[in-house]
């Protein structure tokens, strides 16, 4: 599946909202913010942060979103579709092997479609 424009979180009032008003999940090398959106949204959208702090310089940052992304990209399927997902890498998402990145991400998608799902009825 692509990450297609449409489901980039661009606003900056709703990446806000999803920080404030959404839940929190820590993976270890990632922290995931996620809220339901209202209506029926056709994919999950999504906004990666990487900041000089968490991560390091510009290399270290571009290189945690680009890892970050690919793995969205690659498992958005499981994750509930009419959802906002805000991802803040830490150091250790670049010094972690990306098949156990893309793990923390699977468990994390499971969890939240599990929290997600009483809500919606």
């Amino acid at each position: 599946m692509r990450f297609r424009p449409g489901q980039h979180l661009r606003r900056q009032s709703d990446i806000r909202a999803v920080r404030e008003q959404g839940s929190r999940l820590d993976c270890k090398a990632f922290t995931v913010w996620w809220m339901p959106r209202a209506g029926n949204a056709p994919a999950p959208r999504a906004c990666f942060v990487a900041s000089t702090q968490a991560v390091g310089g510009a290399v270290q940052r571009n290189r945690a979103k680009r890892r970050m992304r690919d793995i969205f990209r690659r498992n958005q399927g499981l994750l509930p579709q009419s959802c906002d997902f805000l991802v803040v890498a830490r150091r250790s998402v670049n010094e972690w092997p990306f098949a156990q990145l893309e793990r923390a991400f699977t468990d994390a998608s499971g969890r939240i479609r599990a929290q997600a799902a009483p809500k919606a009825t």
